[in-house]
């Protein structure tokens, strides 16, 4: 359930209240693809870092170890032992990423493992089925993500079909969810918006996904190919058409810049790999900009990463001994960066919170705006 506290212009301020507990929104999902962030982080020290919800990668996890093993093991929750909201999406961008190794028909989406080539099937019930296999608190539909720019009629085609496979996959969760065998009988689900860079599919494909009355609704597809401009531009013409008392979700995005204009045209929840994939290669957000950490000008800064930030790392580490650890191609680096990061994101996302508590965030937005688009 969505509660709407506060707006200012498109700008919302919510709750998303969950089985697995209420995520204060505007939100970022931290990407655990399987199962973990990405740089030795685990979810134990996700509680230190403000993380609200966890996000993990359907495709991923039916691979390595089996979403069968996951279930038999009690669920994500129990695996990974991170007792919030986790998210899994549908494997659907892998129709995207693995545009060389996959065929696609109206009954689903046939790959080739990029691990060892083998084959696997999945459309809406298979996605449906290993979400709920992984128990995870919220399961995305199954769609097709195309690249952009996209031809007109295949992007219409497959936003006709993604809108198929997302009736397809309410029944088949709606099933799952009915069986006393299921891991997780309160398993939510969100639909997503597709229609490539074309305003007029992008509407028609809202107006008729919002019918079914899902738990949440993402825009998907963007992010992918086309200008920052023009995936704004896209997100205004659908915000209107998205339900006021749900959550909006918008897949993938992104920088910090990316983020406010993005939470200034009325969008809740986020995720990207950005903070931590740019973390692993020394790169620190910081209310100043983004630092590399690997530049010869840190050898001798004895200075936290961000003098404004109060993370278990500023805390405690010099950017002398961070680029240090890098320049070493000790793991350390990484690990310590990727909490930075991961921090450093969720206390934007806490300070765009607040700012919208107290109806200042138009100001808040224009203070960090260039800043936070910095390359120090």
């Amino acid at each position: 359930m969505y509660q709407l506290i506060n707006t200012e212009g498109s700008a919302r301020r919510g709750e998303l209240i969950t089985p697995d507990g209420t995520v204060q929104t505007p939100a970022f999902m931290n990407v655990a693809t399987c199962g973990a962030i990405k740089g030795a982080v685990s979810a134990l020290d996700l509680k230190n870092l403000k993380c609200q919800v966890q996000l993990c990668n359907t495709y991923h996890l039916h691979l390595r170890p089996g979403d069968e093993v996951v279930r038999k093991l009690g669920g994500l929750h129990r695996f990974t032992r991170w007792d919030g909201p986790i998210l899994t999406d549908s494997g659907g961008f892998q129709v995207f990423s693995l545009a060389k190794l996959r065929n696609i028909t109206e009954k689903g989406v046939t790959f080739a493992s990029h691990i060892d080539g083998h084959k696997i099937f999945m459309g809406p019930e298979e996605s449906m089925r290993i979400q709920s296999n992984l128990a995870s608190t919220i399961a995305m539909a199954f769609d097709e993500c195309v690249q952009n720019p996209a031809e007109y009629e295949y992007a219409r085609a497959s936003c006709e079909r993604t809108i198929r496979w997302l009736y397809r996959s309410k029944a088949e969760l709606d099933r799952l969810n009915a069986l006393p065998e299921t891991r997780n009988r309160k398993q939510m689900l969100f639909g997503i918006n597709q229609g490539s860079t074309y305003e007029d599919l992008r509407v028609d494909c809202m107006k008729r996904i919002r019918e079914l009355d899902l738990d949440g609704y993402a825009i998907g597809g963007l992010a992918v190919g086309e200008s920052a401009a023009v995936m704004y531009h896209m997100i205004e013409a659908v915000e209107p058409e998205m339900p006021r008392d749900k959550p909006r979700y918008l897949m993938g995005v992104g920088t910090p810049a990316n983020i406010l204009e993005s939470v200034k045209r009325g969008i809740d929840l986020f995720d990207c790999v950005l903070p931590t994939r740019n973390a692993r290669h020394g790169h620190a957000f910081t209310w100043e900009g983004c630092r590399n950490l690997l530049n010869a000008k840190y050898i001798l800064d004895e200075r936290p990463l961000d003098e404004a930030c109060g993370c278990p790392v500023c805390r405690n580490f010099s950017r002398a001994y961070i680029h240090h650890l890098f320049k070493s191609g000790e793991m350390l680096a990484m690990r310590l960066c990727v909490m930075h990061n991961i921090y450093f994101f969720n206390t934007l996302f806490e300070k765009i919170r607040e700012s919208l508590d107290n109806r200042r965030y138009d100001d808040f937005f224009q203070q960090n705006l260039a800043k936070l688009s910095r390359r120090i």
